[in-house]
């Protein structure tokens, strides 16, 4: 039996990494997206490697529709078509409004938003052929409990919510799940200045009292990929440990 195929955006990151680890560990073969962290993604690769599946390293940016088109030719004629997608590409430019410019909005949406989009409509063109598959697309508790200065970035991740919902409903008669996952606070790259700076006061704001591990969101997010989640459609699953509820 041939292996299923994960396409996995933003695989050089935290959480993109660690999703990448936990799909291998269910058997799919994993194509690893990376803009300019070849170095990382190719640790990933070499530890999903070691776990027994096949990889393949996907170089380009997904804000660029061009890049996307290519990269999901690439991954067809290398490991096959994505039987699952996850989008977990993203950055942050936090800026108050008045203080802002349009290149900190645009970035942002381009990277976070868009490039989800672009993904999404080349993975789906395959799936749909098929009449299979399974997307997941990393959001924020931003999106729903933002801070000061996140505007952008909490714009970004509302458009990539509502965008999941809206593909759900479009996909599902061709039996596509999509869903959403909204990562709290994570111990990362991205976060590291926040926790460096504030970190008690951050625990003081969720519930279990810690940020959250790549790891702990990337089960839940190979658990929306698997078919153990065959009945999960257009839901935004928040894991956050409790965050902002007190």
């Amino acid at each position: 039996m041939t292996a299923r195929v994960a396409w996995v955006t933003g695989g050089s990151g935290a959480i993109g990494g660690a999703v990448v680890l936990e799909l291998a560990r269910r058997g799919f073969s994993v194509g690893i997206g990376f803009h300019h962290s070849e170095t990382a993604a190719g640790r990933v690769a070499e530890q999903a490697a070691g776990l027994g599946v096949r990889t393949q390293l996907l170089r380009g940016d997904v804000a660029a529709p061009d890049d996307v088109r290519r990269i999901a030719e690439e991954l067809a004629g290398g490991l096959g078509p994505a039987d699952v997608l996850v989008c977990a590409a993203g950055v942050r430019r936090d800026t108050l409004l008045g203080a802002s410019d349009a290149s900190d909005f645009e970035q942002v949406l381009r990277v976070n938003f868009l490039g989800a989009v672009h993904a999404c409509r080349e993975a789906s063109r395959h799936m749909i052929a098929r009449r299979r598959g399974a997307i997941v697309l990393v959001s924020s508790v931003s999106a729903q409990r933002p801070g000061r200065g996140q505007s952008n970035y909490a714009g970004s991740k509302g458009a990539v919510e509502a965008f999941a919902r809206s593909m759900a409903v479009e996909l599902a008669p061709r039996g596509i799940r999509v869903n959403a996952v909204a990562p709290g606070v994570v111990e990362s790259a991205m976060t590291a200045d926040l926790l460096a700076l504030a970190r008690e006061e951050v625990n003081r704001r969720i519930l279990l009292g810690r940020p959250g591990t790549a790891e702990e969101v990337a089960r839940v997010i190979s658990f929306l990929c698997s078919e153990d989640a065959s009945y999960v459609t257009g839901q935004v699953w928040n894991v956050d440990g409790g965050f902002k509820l007190e």
